[in-house]
C-alpha cells in the first residue's frame, strides 16, 4: 500500500511559512508606527529596505528574483521608464491633483520641501535622495518586496497580483501621510500606476524605478523654480 506521503517529499521550509510572512508584515507595520510617533530619523525607507533585503537573504533569493533587472535592454527600459514618468507627472499635475484638491479642499502638503525653492544646494541633495531613497529604495520596498510577499499570501495568480497591487499601493500612499489627505490619495494612485508598470514589464523593477525618479525630479525642479502648484 502506498504511503500517504511520498518518501522523497520534503516538508515546506520555515522560510516559506506563512507565519514568517506575517511576522515580516508586523515588523513592516512597526516601522510605520515608529515613524508616525516621530521615532524615525530622516526616513523610514532605510529600515524598510533592510527588512526587504533580510527577507531575500533568509529565503536564499537574489535581487533579480524580485525583478532587479532591465526590461528588454537599456534602450527600451529607459524609453518606457521616461515616458511613463512624464505621463504620470502630467496626470498628477493636470488631473488627479486638481481633482483631489477640489474634493478635499487642500493641496498636498509639501512644506517639508520649501527649502528647495531657489536653493541649488538643497536641489542637489533632494535629487540625490530622489534616485536613491525614493526611486530605487521605495520601488524595491513597495513593488519588489511588498507586492511579492502579499502575493505569497493570497496566491501568485492574476487575482492575487491584483490584490497585491491594490494593498501595496494603499500602503505606499499611507507612507506619505505627512502630505495630508490629498497627498496620501495622490500617492496611492501613483503607486497603482507604478505597480501596474512593474507587472506589465514582467515584474522588472528598472522601469518603475526610472519612472519614479523622473516624476520626483520634475517635482523638485518645479519647486526649485517656484512653479509647483500651491507652493509660493
Amino acid at each position: 500500500m502506498e504511503s500517504s506521503v511520498k518518501a522523497n517529499e520534503k516538508p515546506a521550509s520555515w522560510r516559506q511559512s506563512r507565519h514568517i510572512v506575517w511576522l515580516e508584515f508586523a515588523l513592516f507595520a512597526a516601522v510605520y508606527v515608529a515613524d508616525w510617533k516621530h521615532h524615525i530619523v530622516l526616513s523610514k525607507v532605510p529600515y524598510l529596505f533592510s527588512l526587504g533585503w533580510l527577507s531575500l537573504r533568509l529565503r536564499g533569493m537574489r535581487w533579480r528574483d524580485v525583478g532587479l533587472g532591465l526590461y528588454e535592454g537599456w534602450g527600451r527600459t529607459l524609453l518606457i521608464g521616461i515616458l511613463a514618468g512624464v505621463g504620470i507627472e502630467m496626470m498628477e499635475l493636470f488631473c488627479t491633483q486638481p481633482m483631489l484638491a477640489h474634493l478635499t479642499g487642500q493641496m498636498p502638503d509639501l512644506s517639508a520641501f520649501d527649502r528647495v525653492a531657489g536653493n541649488v544646494k538643497w536641489l542637489m541633495v533632494s535629487l540625490a535622495f530622489t534616485w536613491t531613497l525614493f526611486a530605487f529604495g521605495e520601488e524595491f520596498i513597495f513593488r519588489g518586496y511588498l507586492m511579492n510577499r502579499i502575493a505569497d499570501l493570497v496566491g501568485r495568480t492574476r487575482n492575487g497580483w491584483v490584490v497585491a497591487l491594490a494593498l501595496a499601493s494603499v500602503i505606499f500612499g499611507l507612507s506619505h501621510f505627512i502630505q495630508g489627505t490629498t497627498g496620501v490619495i495622490e500617492n496611492s494612485i501613483d503607486g497603482i500606476l507604478l505597480g501596474a508598470l512593474y507587472l506589465k514589464c514582467g515584474r522588472k523593477l528598472a522601469v518603475p524605478i526610472i519612472a519614479h525618479g523622473v516624476t520626483d525630479t520634475v517635482d523638485f525642479l518645479l519647486i526649485f523654480f517656484h512653479h509647483y502648484p500651491g507652493l509660493h
